[in-house]
């Protein structure tokens, strides 16, 4: 089983491949997410694509599940973006995701960014 660094490493790498061939910005969220899930699958990755989570709250399951962008084999959280001003308000969003679920390693990926590299954020939870 790899660990969430490796798997880190390989979505990195995936979402750079898929900006070089779509382009950023201009595209729509679900675009990049679509053909991020592709390659990703290429790499031979598992990966769910807007994969339900209950949210409990004091024992009780509430109606309205979380919905996560991706999960890449069940361990890594991936939030995709494709907006010009980046809000470091995605990050929490992301932390808030690890803490429901108790995974450890989120990353939020702008392709709205002019390269993947400044557009691409870690966000640990106890790791």
């Amino acid at each position: 089983m790899m660990k969430e660094n490796e798997i880190s490493g390989i979505i990195l790498d995936a979402a750079i491949e898929v900006h070089r061939v779509l382009g950023g910005p201009g595209l729509l969220e679900s675009v990049y997410e679509e053909a991020l899930v592709c390659e990703l699958t290429m790499r031979k990755l598992n990966v769910e694509r807007q994969a339900m989570v209950p949210i409990v709250y004091k024992g009780h399951v509430l109606g309205t599940p979380l919905r996560l962008d991706l999960l890449v084999e069940q361990s890594v959280i991936v939030e995709c973006k494709a907006v010009v001003d980046y809000n470091p308000i995605f990050q929490s969003q992301v932390l808030t995701y690890l803490r429901l679920t108790g995974k450890h390693l989120g990353i939020v990926i702008n392709f709205g960014a002019k390269t993947i590299k400044e557009g691409f954020y870690r966000v640990a939870n106890n790791l």
